[in-house]
């Protein structure tokens, strides 16, 4: 096979040692033409192009990958050719569990960071945690972290169990993403302008955030999948 064409926004490009390239070997086929290649960085087709200075989780390196007249061997096509869009959704399957399992990482160091900082600042003559709305916020952060971890924990148990799990990983992540980019926001508020300042961790936590709602499926390509389960 002879690959050709340009991958934009690839995690970890710039520092992986293989790469699974999907690309159409029957372009007439539609999705049903789109195959799998296990890819060497050493090949001399596959070379890495402009790196990406990314809002958020800036410790994941990202970066175009660009194919040129990148020869693969038949023995690295990956399953057999037009499998590849049954292996790319089944890969979204599973790492959408780890998506939703990262946003409530990220809520719970905010929330963490939150209660820490309630009880240390002073306003008034009191801590603000004494504060019902910094309490309310605080409640509601706790609230919906438990009911993501929930979710998430439920769609992994349903694939360890060898059931489907599409809509439940789908579910997940929707919940725990959006979840994520709220609570972090009310994380940088509850710290009011130290939390607006450029190397404080609820700053950093927010930009974070954000990308669970577009990677791995954007939240809109989530409710499609939900309700194209419920409604087949």
């Amino acid at each position: 096979y002879v690959l050709n064409g340009i991958k934009t926004f690839t995690s970890n490009g710039p520092v992986a040692d293989t790469f699974v390239v999907f690309a159409f070997t029957d372009k007439s086929l539609g999705g049903k033409g789109l195959s799998a290649f296990i890819i060497s960085k050493d090949n001399p087709g596959l070379k890495v192009g402009q790196h990406f200075y990314k809002m958020g989780i800036r410790a994941s390196q990202t970066s175009e990958i660009i194919l040129k007249d990148c020869r693969v061997p038949r023995e690295d096509l990956l399953g057999k050719e037009g499998q590849g869009l049954q292996i790319a959704m089944s890969s979204f399957d599973h790492g959408r569990i780890g998506i939703a399992a990262q946003a409530v990482g990220i809520t719970q160091a905010a929330l963490d960071e939150s209660i820490s900082y309630s009880k240390q600042r002073i306003q008034f003559g009191k801590p603000i945690s004494k504060n019902q709305a910094i309490q309310w916020m605080i409640a509601d952060m706790a609230t919906d972290i438990a009911a993501a971890r929930f979710l998430y924990s439920y769609a992994a148990f349903l694939k360890d169990q060898k059931q489907p799990f599409t809509k439940e990983a789908a579910m997940a992540k929707v919940f725990a993403a959006e979840m994520s980019t709220r609570h972090t926001s009310k994380a940088v508020q509850i710290h009011g302008g130290y939390g607006y300042i450029k190397g404080q961790k609820v700053e950093r936590l927010m930009r974070d955030a954000k990308i669970t709602e577009i990677y791995e499926g954007t939240s809109e390509a989530q409710r499609m999948v939900i309700a194209g389960n419920l409604l087949r």
